[in-house]
């Protein structure tokens, strides 16, 4: 599976941004999805998972309440929305997609996850 991570940019806080996910591959269904992000000088950090069907969605503390996952398995994308932006969220964004067993257990482990796109930016003025 290749991902392709796109819509990030520079938002003054309060703003929006919608992230998106695009996989090539087969069985997209069949894959959690994760969202995770790196500011400079720090380690990579959970932000936010899907599971298979969408049915269970899983966010950071920091970001609940403002961040909504959501995937379309006809269009093989996941969507990472993100309201009222701090500029302590401005960090590189990345999706990321596994199918691993225990997901319910591990869904905030970077190394559960087989699968990482490129990722995007993500700015946010003050």
């Amino acid at each position: 599976v290749q991902l392709q991570a796109s819509g990030g940019g520079l938002v003054q806080a309060r703003g929006s941004l919608s992230l998106s996910c695009a996989a090539c591959g087969r069985s997209f269904c069949t894959y959690a999805m994760g969202w995770f992000r790196q500011a400079p000088g720090k380690e990579r950090e959970f932000v936010a998972a899907s599971s298979w069907i969408g049915g269970n969605a899983y966010y950071a503390d920091s970001v609940k309440g403002r961040f909504t996952i959501s995937r379309d398995n006809a269009k093989n994308t996941a969507y990472l929305q993100t309201n009222s932006l701090k500029p302590e969220d401005t960090a590189v964004y990345y999706c990321a997609a596994g199918r691993r067993g225990d997901f319910r257990s591990n869904y905030f482990r970077n190394n559960w996850y087989d699968y990482w796109g490129q990722g995007t930016q993500v700015t946010v003025s003050s």
